[in-house]
């Protein structure tokens, strides 16, 4: 069931239309007129205790909402001034005849003068101000709000935050922009409402003289006393409280977030000895001049002179030890989270690499993080996990290990305060320092002296900081464990990304016939082949035409890749070269394939012996071809092709192993090694 609060705002809406509509009597507007003030302190209350200005975040629709009251009870004084100001001072009620006979001394002149200081204050001082920063803060805000979505995005991408910390500084950030964009149109509220105030202040005068001197009878004297003296009174009473929210509303636009209230940040930025005493002394020597009241400034001099003494015997004292509350701990409960972590892909680092990671003191390694994962999102075709850069006390203090899944897919050692010089075959001369391997090539290379980089350099040396090479190793570590980052979670994501494109295609292929979980073993299994996703919506149509002919996803992998077969091409050769291709001799295919065929079990199993031969030869064919850095493939026969692949992983994991069948008939092909007969392989 709705709640009273539901029903407030409605009701306080009608209440006024109500003021501007029917008439009240004076005891009423005197009510309103105490709970116009109190509103409008509160709201100045509220306004002073925000830390920021998202605190308060309801002013701009308060602040309207104050605003009409105000001006509903302007229309309801107005009607009861006019109507009821022949009778006396008190027709109006007892607060507008307190504003207009107590504080200004019953005399409508200092009220006009007094009235007329308050709207100069108000309109031009305040308002205006206050406006001016709204319209300058709702601009920058609303210039700067791509920037932080991209600061967002990049905390995101490095693993600084997790997705709902992330959602909730959207959120915020979007709040912030509208609730600036908010504050520049209700400073408009204020100002019109003091422009108001000026004109019904004007209306209530000559309305009062007209209505006084003919439908009354009063002269002139006395009708000009008797209504300008209400008509200030209750220009009086309204203004003091439009002051009040103009003052609300300036400090709300001009706070600085900080992690205290207005008063508590003032205070701490005035709570200086270096503030207090150079005021001291200029007020001291103020005061010692002839014809000074020393008696007024002498005294204020003493007065910041001790607070300057205090505030120095404060700084000087150490500062309270924070008390350290132990929460009670049942041994006998193990929360989820001390078992589980929900990251994918991990970066553990000992403690003398944290700095690497420390944005504070210019790390580099998180924005290169970013920038291996943006790349490789864009190589493979879908977004690879976030990495969480975590330390551990249990690595040694220049190690670091990337972990994927659970499993240490990469480990080794590096100098932070060092570069690593890599000898790719052209350095010329030693260099001093610790020999190490370059743990992504596998290259010799030397810690070096950061001062000694550009010797180096000279000598044919490529030298790359720690932050580079803990990055290329991640991107190598994460290109080779491809198929392990791809979960049905990344599968879905393709799916609809697809389906805004070809939307035909995507309810043709899943779920039926194809399950979630046997279109990610595919893609799996593409990328375990080094075949990315990029052309998705090409994979996506070879999928649904095999998906009529078979379900298994091995077999599904085997009908879809003469269809790939460009693709994988293209990463070996461009269009007008060649194809550089090893084959078996044919002896050997056919007597592969005998063997594979009677396999019934299907694991694709070669005798290892033979196995053993083969790989040797491959490897020393491949020896020059890979020292020159040519690509090429290895081209078998379908039947053969897994198993064939199966084999050459560990020793030549990045050539690709194909079937005839996927080399487009168009592809000239260069023949550069045939591995023999059985009797011809190496033993």
């Amino acid at each position: 069931m709705p709640s009273l609060r539901n029903f407030a705002l409605p009701l306080a809406i009608l209440m006024l239309v109500v003021l501007m509509v029917l008439p009240i009597p004076a005891f009423l507007l005197d009510v309103f007129f105490v709970t116009n003030i109190m509103i409008s302190l509160a709201v100045l209350m509220v306004a002073l205790n925000a830390q920021k200005p998202l605190d308060f975040s309801a002013f701009p629709t308060v602040l309207l909402f104050a605003t009409l009251f105000r001006l509903g009870l302007n229309v309801a004084s107005t009607r009861v001034v006019l109507v009821n100001g022949h009778t006396g001072e008190d027709a109006a009620g007892q607060v507008i005849q307190a504003f207009g006979s107590f504080l200004i001394g019953g005399d409508y002149v200092v009220g006009l003068f007094v009235f007329a200081i308050l709207i100069i204050i108000n309109m031009i001082v305040v308002t205006k101000g206050a406006g001016r920063v709204s319209e300058v803060s709702a601009r920058f805000t609303l210039d700067a709000l791509p920037g932080k979505q991209m600061a967002i995005d990049a905390d995101l991408n490095a693993g600084l935050i997790t997705p709902d910390e992330a959602r909730a500084r959207r959120s915020e950030v979007a709040t912030e922009a509208d609730f600036y964009g908010a504050m520049d149109g209700s400073s408009k509220f204020v100002k019109g409402d003091a422009i108001a105030g000026l004109l019904i202040l004007g209306i209530n005068i000559i309305g009062g003289l007209i209505l006084g001197t003919v439908s009354h009878g009063m002269d002139v004297g006395d009708a000009a006393h008797t209504y300008v003296l209400l008509s200030i009174g209750d220009a009086l009473v309204a203004q003091i409280p439009s002051l009040l929210l103009s003052i609300a509303a300036a400090a709300i636009v001009t706070r600085v977030t900080s992690n205290h209230d207005l008063a508590g940040q003032i205070g701490t930025q005035f709570g200086s000895h270096r503030t207090w005493t150079p005021v001291a002394i200029i007020l001291g020597l103020l005061g010692l001049m002839p014809g000074m009241p020393h008696f007024v400034i002498l005294p204020l001099a003493a007065g910041a002179g001790y607070a300057a003494w205090r505030l120095y015997r404060i700084s000087k004292l150490p500062p309270p030890a924070e008390p350290v509350v132990e929460e009670p701990t049942d041994l006998s409960k193990i929360g989820w989270e001390e078992v589980t972590d929900n990251m994918q892909v991990m970066l553990d680092i000992g403690y003398g690499l944290v700095p690497l990671v420390d944005e504070r003191r210019g790390g580099p390694l998180m924005g290169r993080i970013t920038g291996v994962r943006r790349q490789l999102s864009k190589e493979l075709g879908f977004v690879v996990p976030q990495v969480r850069v975590r330390d551990d006390i249990n690595l040694g203090p220049y190690t670091y290990r990337i972990v994927v899944g659970g499993v240490v897919i990469g480990e080794d050692s590096v100098s932070p305060e060092e570069m690593l010089a890599l000898d790719t075959g052209q350095a010329v001369g030693e260099l001093p320092g610790q020999t190490v391997k370059d743990p992504t090539f596998g290259l010799d290379a030397v810690w070096i002296a950061a001062g000694d980089a550009d010797a180096a350099t000279g000598a044919g040396y490529l030298v790359v900081d720690p932050g580079t090479v803990v990055a290329t190793h991640l991107n190598q570590c994460l290109l080779q464990s491809a198929s392990d980052l791809l979960g049905p979670d990344e599968v879905q994501s393709l799916l609809d990304g697809l389906k805004e494109r070809s939307a035909q295609l995507v309810a043709s292929l899943s779920p039926n016939p194809v399950p979630l979980t046997t279109l990610t073993q595919v893609l799996r299994g593409l990328l375990a082949e080094n075949i990315p996703l990029k052309e998705f919506r090409r994979i996506a149509a070879a999928i649904a035409v095999a998906a009529q002919k078979t379900l298994d996803a091995e077999e599904i992998i085997e009908l879809i890749r003469p269809e790939l077969g460009p693709l994988i091409i293209q990463k070996l050769c461009g269009v007008r070269e060649p194809l550089r291709v090893m084959t078996l001799e044919g002896q050997l295919e056919g007597l592969l394939g005998q063997a594979l065929r009677g396999d019934t079990s299907r694991s694709h199993a070669i005798e290892p012996d033979l196995g053993r031969r083969i790989v040797d030869a491959l490897s020393q064919a491949a020896g020059p071809l890979i020292a020159e850095a040519k690509p090429f493939a290895l081209v078998v026969q379908p039947a053969i092709r897994i198993a064939i692949r199966k084999l050459v992983r560990t020793a030549l994991p990045d050539t690709p192993v194909m079937s005839f069948f996927e080399v487009p008939e168009d592809k000239p092909v260069e023949v550069v090694a045939v591995i023999g007969a059985p009797g011809a392989l190496p033993a």
